[in-house]
């Protein structure tokens, strides 16, 4: 019990437990209690029988901590079995602990003894209460069975891509940020390096503070498919209860050793400051940039490897801007802080629809309850049912909706919180999703709300989840420009997309698409950048950067676009008469 606040409860089924087991012990040893019976049963059945119904709980909760330590010894049922161990402990207590109370009722209480008709009809129903209290636990523990299943595969499918990188990402955060690990580990003849990432982690908003420690190589490694459910709940509770963090700086004396800390970026502005302070720490004294090389100092090889291709034009060159730099660790956090958002969401969608289930359980155990019990009987079946098609005339279209809504957000499930979406044409970015309506954000800030009802009967684009996306620009061109003109214009476009490879992909294509009153043609250029445009402004940045180096290519070939010859008319207008004009002066 050490670290555990000891509750009243627990203090009250021990002072129980000890007292009955005592009395029990006596009534079997001690010769004058050992005749003693009451209605006809002996006194060490009563106390069986009390013990089991004040104590039951106690006991099976010792059995069920012997079965977790004993599924954790196992590393192979841990991963498959612990999670669902540890969230249905409470369900599968009080199945076992009604199980047992009707066991000792049956076997030591109704059972042996002659009664008379009224007092057997008694304990009949007794019975019947106790089992119908049973497979009411038995249906309520299939129901959180299957809403936890539910919530761990939905969790993994969506999520766990995004938690890997994420986690990834804060490996990188926090080896740039602190002091040369490789080095050191050089110097004691190591060559191993640290991918172990410690967490402290605050649930559900309260001041108490959990060590989380993850191994980022081994969860690198994990397939998808093979995720344990108890994996993911960890993982989902150290991206909810923590941020993105940068380790403590070594700048010799600017801080005295023991001050380090980890710091938490809880901004965009954090975010570039903590960028300038990791260029400092990592790149050579007055370099504009980090090269491979220094990168080594702080992470394995393979770990470079996987590094690099993340900061824009470093695949290329093998160096690191500071610009590129600022601009990675931006959209890091920008992405945790949307993935904490998207988990927080699918929890309180999952609450709801626990909610949801839960009526629906209830109402299915009464009338198991009154089926067993017996009391079903014609009138109050027509009574329930009359109620049931009140309840559907006035709910039905509500329950639909529900239904409607539960299927959209966790079988269709099209976006996430944070993701860019065109809706009715509309270009908004998703702020919250619930069970029944989904909030969007337009372009202006202006919040829309959506019944996800409706938007299942809607088509929906995103662009998060879209692959690398094209664009174009359309123009036109004099038709006199010669064919050589238009052959140079084609290579300089070409050796422009060539020459930015982190902005556009090198396949693209210069089209003529018609020619207009024979004087002019319209030419399209189809482009593809290297990302989507889930980030619409690092878009609109790129195609103006195209378009204004079009405008340099057409100046330095002469590509000119002339109007035809128009017909101008003249007239010849009369002055006005001399009387007229005296009277205005």
């Amino acid at each position: 019990m050490s670290g555990k606040k000891f509750k009243k409860m627990v203090l009250v089924e021990w002072i129980v437990f000890v007292c009955v087991t005592g009395f029990l012990i006596a009534s079997l040893t001690v010769h004058e209690l050992k005749p003693k019976m009451i209605w006809g049963l002996k006194l060490w059945k009563w106390c069986v029988l009390v013990l089991v119904i004040f104590c039951g709980r106690l006991v099976i909760e010792w059995l069920l901590n012997i079965l977790v330590f004993m599924v954790e010894r196992n590393f192979l049922l841990k991963k498959k079995v612990l999670y669902f161990v540890y969230g249905l402990k409470k369900s599968v207590q009080v199945f076992i602990w009604l199980g047992l109370v009707l066991l000792a009722w049956a076997l030591l209480i109704n059972h042996g003894v002659k009664r008379s008709r009224h007092t057997a009809k008694i304990l009949n129903y007794v019975t019947r209460a106790l089992a119908s209290c049973l497979i009411a636990s038995a249906i309520w523990l299939i129901k959180t069975l299957l809403i936890k299943l539910l919530a761990s595969s939905f969790q993994c499918t969506r999520f766990f891509d995004r938690i890997q990188e994420s986690f990834f990402h804060q490996y990188i955060v926090r080896s740039l940020s602190g002091p040369p690990f490789m080095e050191m580990q050089e110097n004691v003849g190591n060559s191993k390096g640290n991918s172990w990432l410690s967490f402290k982690t605050s649930k559900d908003g309260s001041e108490q503070e959990k060590e989380e420690v993850i191994d980022v190589e081994k969860l690198h490694k994990i397939n998808q498919d093979k995720v344990s459910a108890w994996t993911m709940k960890g993982l989902i509770d150290v991206i909810s209860g923590s941020g993105l963090s940068i380790g403590g700086f070594d700048h010799g004396d600017d801080e005295e050793e023991g001050e380090k800390q980890d710091n938490e970026i809880s901004s965009e502005w954090g975010a570039k400051a903590a960028a300038y302070q990791i260029f400092r720490n990592v790149a050579k004294p007055g370099y504009k940039y980090i090269e491979e090389e220094d990168l080594l100092h702080f992470m394995k090889k393979a770990d470079v490897d996987n590094a690099l291709p993340l900061f824009e034009g470093a695949a290329e060159t093998g160096k690191i801007t500071r610009s590129s730099l600022k601009k990675w660790l931006v959209k890091v956090y920008q992405e945790r802080k949307s993935l904490a958002h998207s988990l927080n969401d699918t929890k309180t969608a999952i609450e709801e629809l626990n909610r949801v289930a839960s009526g629906v359980v209830f109402i299915v155990i009464i009338i198991v309850w009154l089926l067993v019990m017996g009391l079903l009987t014609t009138q109050v079946l027509l009574f329930i049912t009359s109620q049931l098609f009140l309840v559907v005339f006035v709910f039905g279209n509500t329950a639909k909706t529900v239904f409607e809504a539960i299927i959209f957000v966790f079988v269709m499930h099209p976006f996430d919180v944070g993701d860019r979406c065109v809706i009715d044409g509309i270009q908004m970015v998703v702020e919250e999703m619930n069970i029944l309506t989904t909030v969007f954000l337009r372009y202006d800030n202006e919040k829309i709300y959506y019944p996800n009802s409706v938007l299942a009967m809607k088509p929906i684009s995103n662009f998060y989840r879209s692959p690398e996306m094209s664009d174009s620009v359309e123009f036109a061109i004099d038709f006199s420009t010669s064919i050589e003109n238009i052959g140079a214009m084609k290579a300089k476009i070409k050796a422009y997309l060539e020459s930015k490879p982190q902005y556009w992909r090198p396949d693209h294509s210069v089209l003529v698409k018609e020619i207009e009153d024979v004087n002019k043609m319209k030419m399209g250029l189809y482009v593809t950048h290297t990302i989507n445009f889930q980030k619409s402004g690092d878009r609109n940045s790129r195609r103006c950067e195209l378009v204004l180096e079009l405008k340099k290519i057409f100046e330095e070939l002469g590509i000119k676009f002339r109007l035809l010859p128009q017909e101008v008319h003249l007239g010849n207008v009369s002055s006005p008469p001399a009387s007229a004009a005296a009277g205005r002066t």
